[in-house]
């Protein structure tokens, strides 16, 4: 493994195992962009992406990326270069994610939620060079947003938009490349790749953000093909393979199973938004027949329109939170066969394959994906194993699993254990069905918000509540959604009048946090209850408002009688 420009910030497969994975015949010797060209040259008038706003087959794809990719080299981008991303689902982001890749850049995978306070910390500890946005989003205007960050930046030299501009100072990736003759831009593409190896990093992915800032995650060009690939051959894709994504696809999830995956086998990716208005009709139009479901989507089954999108599927994906069993037997009534995926931007992936028992599909998130992948369940804290049956911390390791964070030595020192597994901070249990060790998911360490599939740092929250003028402590806890699963509650003590839940809000706009973490209920208290040693009583504060909640509901409902009423007013 080549360190090259990363140096020791980035922490290398030990030799043995680089080893051991390609000799297995899981690693590859190619780039992405090489990969990608290989199954382009194989099926070249195959849909390779079909979106809201256009579609592409595999020569189209290929022939485009070499342009874009010529193009950014025209710009002095060098390999290596890091470009953050910064876009949400549209067909441009597939050409700008494979052109990027051609050129030999690091596509960096930031969320188009994400605001000054994320940014600007990944943006300077990987030192971006350019920045991808997109024109014309709702709500808030990413390209100004760009431009700015860029003034006083100290390695960012250009912002490239995506759907259309005429703003001067920045670049339409669309344009780049347009006018290079086709041989020319392959010429171009493989000159860089020629530079580049398969064990170089390929991609910096994004943690859950479970100690502040998203920690950054580097994935390399055959390890995350080889994630993605492993994951068609799981589900048993082929060419004929369509498979539907609605959530971000930039995420992790988006890149393995969307993007990489389908392409890895010559499948199209129906690439859908978070509107079900929007996505039940393209996939009811493209005959899907492969969908996944994050937690915020888990509702589209009992839409007007989820019949006819999922009438050619015969697959069924669930990711996100523990399945309801009432929504897994919905999908059994439908004659839809359904499996479950636990993943991460680390690596480890768990599936219910076909094949695997309906108790371990309905009741599990299944087993790794890579005969190679090792699975522990220990004593959180230590490197004890707990046995099968019983809750401890999922820690793994494996030939799609990062050996430590970019750039993040002491947090590197605790998130592995002393023989390099990664500790999730998820509590898992093994159990056994018909012989085989399935895993089940139990709750978190971490102490981690889940809002419809974005993990919040409660801790994080915390911090930036306390740079309030008038805050001297706060607590923020997960309380119940029906539509997202769990939204953030703030208990706070302040000093003076209590202060409302759009002063909050406003504090955090001021400080550039990106929205989805911000606090969606507010709740005042005297004083943070603490347990017996001193830490914050966050069970107990979650069974208080898992309690006012219920309590408004059943109030909402005509029933406030049966339950009991809340103890104290909160602002929401």
């Amino acid at each position: 493994m080549n360190t090259g420009r990363w140096g020791s910030r980035l922490v290398a497969y030990p030799e043995d195992a680089v080893r051991r994975y390609r000799q297995a015949g899981l690693w590859g010797t190619r780039t992405i962009a090489d990969e990608l060209h290989a199954v382009a040259t194989g099926h070249p008038d195959r849909d390779a992406v079909v979106a809201v706003d256009g579609r592409m087959t595999f020569r189209e794809l290929d022939e485009r990326t070499d342009r874009l990719a010529a193009g950014l080299v025209g710009l002095g981008l060098v390999p290596g270069d890091p470009v953050l991303f910064q876009v949400t689902n549209r067909l441009g982001v597939i050409l700008a994610w494979y052109g990027v890749l051609k050129a030999g850049l690091v596509p960096v995978c930031t969320l188009a939620a994400h605001r000054g306070h994320e940014i600007g910390e990944i943006s300077r500890r990987v030192g971006a060079v350019a920045h991808l946005v997109e024109a014309g989003t709702r709500g808030f205007d990413l390209v100004g947003f760009a431009v700015e960050h860029r003034r006083d930046h100290p390695s960012l030299r250009h912002v490239l938009v995506l759907g259309g501009t005429t703003d001067t100072g920045v670049t339409a990736i669309e344009s780049l490349g347009a006018g290079i003759d086709p041989r020319t831009a392959r010429a171009t593409v493989e000159e860089v790749q020629r530079g580049i190896g398969p064990d170089d990093v390929a991609v910096f992915q994004l943690s859950g953000g479970t100690t502040g800032v998203p920690k950054v995650i580097p994935r390399l060009h055959a390890e995350y093909w080889y994630n993605a690939a492993e994951y068609a051959r799981s589900w048993g894709w082929d060419a004929d393979t369509r498979v539907a994504h609605l959530i971000p696809v930039i995420h992790n999830a988006g890149i393995v199973c969307a993007v990489h995956g389908p392409h890895s086998v010559g499948a199209c990716l129906v690439l859908g938004t978070a509107d079900p208005d929007v996505s039940l009709p393209l996939m009811a139009r493209e005959g899907v027949t492969h969908a996944l479901l994050g937690h915020g989507h888990f509702k589209t089954v009992g839409l007007p329109g989820f019949a006819a999108a999922t009438a050619s599927a015969n697959q069924v994906v669930l990711s996100g939170t523990k399945v309801p069993a009432e929504l897994f037997g919905e999908l059994e009534r439908r004659g839809l066969w359904s499996g479950q995926l636990f993943g991460m931007g680390e690596g480890l992936f768990l599936t219910t394959r076909p094949g695997a028992p309906r108790e371990a599909r309905a009741e599990t998130v299944g087993t790794p994906l890579s005969t190679l992948d090792e699975v522990r369940v220990l004593v959180p804290g230590e490197e004890t194993e707990v046995a099968d049956g019983e809750i401890g911390e999922l820690c793994c390791r494996g030939p799609y699993t990062l050996r430590g964070y970019f750039d993040a030595p002491e947090h590197n020192g605790t998130a592995f254990t002393s023989d390099g597994f990664y500790r999730t901070g998820d509590l898992a249990a093994i159990r056994r069905i018909d012989g085989e060790r399935y895993v089940t998911i139990e709750g978190r360490i971490k102490d981690l918000i889940n809002r419809g599939g974005e993990k919040i740092n409660a801790e994080e929250v915390e911090s930036l509540l306390l740079r309030h003028p008038r805050v001297v402590g706060a607590a923020v806890v997960a309380m119940p959604d029906s539509r997202l699963g769990e939204r953030a509650c703030a208990y706070v003590v302040v000093e003076g009048e209590p202060l409302t839940l759009h002063q909050v809000q406003q504090h955090f706009a001021a400080l550039q946090v990106a929205k989805f973490k911000w606090p969606e209920r507010i709740e005042p208290l005297p004083e943070i209850p603490r347990t017996l040693v001193g830490k914050m009583d966050k069970k107990r504060l979650h069974a208080d408002i898992v309690r006012k909640i219920a309590a408004e509901r059943a109030a909402a409902e005509g029933q406030e009688s049966a339950v009991t009423a809340p103890t104290s007013g909160g602002t929401r």
